[in-house]
């Protein structure tokens, strides 16, 4: 169980980096749910982010064409995994990933997705998956969907040896009950910034305290 926390340049990489992150995430907070940064901002925060596992979004394309080119502008900046948006059915017939990184494959909370929607997510080639909300409005994952279906996603990507994700407006004391239903990461942007403005700077004491809470109940997790 480990800790995502989005940055949107290299200053806030080493500031997460530094407070307890495990993987630092570059995207643009002002540009909606998944900004893409430049090439060049996304190798910085690599560059920043030292020994930490890196995720860099590539944007929300409107079809596996737009994808492939949104995959392939920042395929080579060094960071770990690459995000996408992907809605559940899409067809991923003209779908080029990259040979590296990996990529992660972003359903949004609103479009219902669930753990079927994994299998064509694994056939695909996606490394992994992840749930977030798409409007930032204030409501955060749980008011999208149910536990039970949060499980089932989850649980569904460990059947199928995806690397999984739960984001989406979550506070600090959304961990405990998102960390039991088994995600390999739990994302983070606006909660850990001051006044839970995703838009604002990133808080050290919030994301200390997010890593602090994480690290608590992950072993509680793994003796159930």
């Amino acid at each position: 169980m480990r800790l995502l926390v989005s940055v949107r340049d290299a200053a806030e990489a080493a500031l997460a980096r530094d407070h307890g992150a495990d993987l630092i995430d570059g995207k643009d907070p002002g540009r909606g749910a998944l900004g893409a940064l430049s090439a060049d901002a996304v190798r910085a925060i690599a560059a920043a982010a030292g020994d930490r596992p890196t995720s860099a979004v590539a944007g929300e394309p409107r079809d596996a064409d737009e994808a492939s080119a949104c995959l392939a502008a920042l395929a080579g900046t060094g960071v770990h995994y690459l995000k996408i948006a992907w809605a559940p059915g899409r067809d991923a017939a003209s779908l080029r990933l990259p040979a590296a990184p990996s990529v992660i494959a972003v359903l949004f909370a609103e479009d219902g997705p669930d753990g079927a929607d994994v299998p064509a997510l694994a056939a695909a080639g996606f490394s992994g998956a992840m749930i977030d909300t798409r409007t930032k409005d204030g409501r955060r994952l749980t008011d999208h969907l149910p536990l039970a279906r949060l499980a089932g996603f989850a649980r569904a990507c460990r059947a199928h040896g995806l690397l999984s994700g739960l984001a989406g407006s979550l506070a600090l004391d959304d961990i405990p009950v998102l960390a039991a239903l088994g995600p390999g990461y739990l994302g983070f942007r606006g909660g850990l910034c001051a006044a839970a403005d995703r838009t604002g700077r990133l808080d050290p004491q919030r994301i200390a305290e997010a890593a602090q809470r994480l690290g608590a109940v992950a072993p509680c997790i793994e003796a159930a």
